[in-house]
């Protein structure tokens, strides 16, 4: 089993009905895999912080909603996350791929790295990081943690969970 198809799996088992994206290389085949579902309701978001604002009114209308993004984009969420995701305790699973750490390619990837777990942890947000395959084994029990106590929880995915940055 692949393991874009395994975390799918792991968000249907947990009734996560409506996700929403952000083109990312890293998360393609996550995002192919949730496109291809027909339990998913997938729209694609222009922005992060966009994507939050759907998954907030998912949310209110009674779906469960999870977004697919990459960390550069924390940054711009800060605000969704505080003021309407936190403000009003919705659950939000956020599968992350993290960019910028050992071998990443572009330097600017790694500005927001250095910064993304210090954001998440000053927000009180429960961060988790795969860096190999079997550690996506703890999605279940993140995605059940994630609903029971209205959060939104960080899963970061690096490169090295991915398969590394290719030939480098």
């Amino acid at each position: 089993m692949s393991i874009s198809k395994k975390i799918v799996d792991d968000l249907v088992a947990n009734d996560v009905s409506f996700v929403t994206t952000v083109p990312c290389k890293q998360l393609a085949g996550v995002i192919d895999e949730v496109e291809a579902r027909p339990e998913i309701f997938h729209i694609p978001s222009n922005k992060e912080d966009e994507g939050m604002g759907l998954c907030a009114g998912a949310f209110m209308g009674g779906k469960r909603p999870a977004i697919i993004m990459q960390n550069t984009a924390i940054g711009v969420t800060i605000n969704t996350l505080a003021t309407l995701i936190q403000y009003y305790r919705m659950p939000l699973p956020m599968l992350i791929s993290y960019r910028g750490e050992l071998r990443e390619p572009v330097a600017c990837q790694v500005e927001m790295a250095v910064h993304t777990k210090a954001l998440l942890n000053q927000m009180n947000i429960p961060t988790y990081h795969f860096h190999k395959e079997r550690d996506a084994d703890e999605l279940d029990a993140i995605l059940k943690y994630t609903f029971m106590c209205n959060k939104p929880v960080a899963i970061l995915t690096d490169a090295s969970f991915w398969g590394g940055y290719g030939d480098q």
